[in-house]
């Protein structure tokens, strides 16, 4: 009876560590996320754009650290390039600025990269660099309604042009509608 009783504690014990393991291992990789956006291209701007240019881009968020990662492609962008952005909006509608993502109109946070005719910028952000958005509800630094929008697809990345200043090409992030 005893080794009985042994025997159960002990998988009980054994249990218990094994979910405490498990929750442990959760709540270290909680909180992250990596998302990209469909293709950067003309046809999802607002109003749509005529161009040839498309581009890519990916972000991983780390919730705990309160940072992005990004990184932004493009390419074949019919206008000088002026400036990139994350927007805080839905698909087809005009949202605010929340992260700059390059910029060569010397308008951005410091730390915001120039922008290259085409090619790649990358870099880490966190919620010091966010922009304000009052008027849809997002105070500066606010990097959990951020975070939260980007997750719900409700976020977009584009880059604007000297030809296309309101923006050249544009796509969701993380848009469970994409088109494959």
């Amino acid at each position: 009876m005893r080794k009985r009783v042994a025997f159960v504690v002990s998988g009980v014990v054994l249990g218990a560590v094994l979910v405490l393991a498990v929750a442990s291992y959760a709540t270290a990789q909680g909180g992250k996320a990596n998302l990209k956006a469909g293709e950067l291209n003309g046809y999802e701007e607002n109003p749509d754009v005529s161009s040839a240019a498309s581009g890519s881009f990916e972000v991983s968020i780390d919730d705990a650290a309160q940072e992005l990662t990004y990184e932004l492609s493009y390419g074949g962008l019919e206008g000088n390039v002026l400036q990139a952005h994350i927007h805080f909006g839905k698909r087809a509608v005009n949202g605010g600025i929340t992260v700059f993502l390059c910029s060569n109109l010397g308008n951005g946070p410091a730390g915001t990269p120039a922008c290259p005719p085409s090619g790649t910028v990358s870099r880490t952000v966190g919620a010091g660099d966010m922009v304000a958005l009052a008027a849809q509800g997002i105070a500066a630094g606010e990097f959990d309604e951020l975070a939260a929008a980007l997750r719900a697809g409700h976020a977009y990345a584009n880059v604007h042009s000297s030809l296309f200043p309101g923006g050249e090409i544009r796509a969701q992030i993380n848009d469970r509608n994409q088109r494959d």
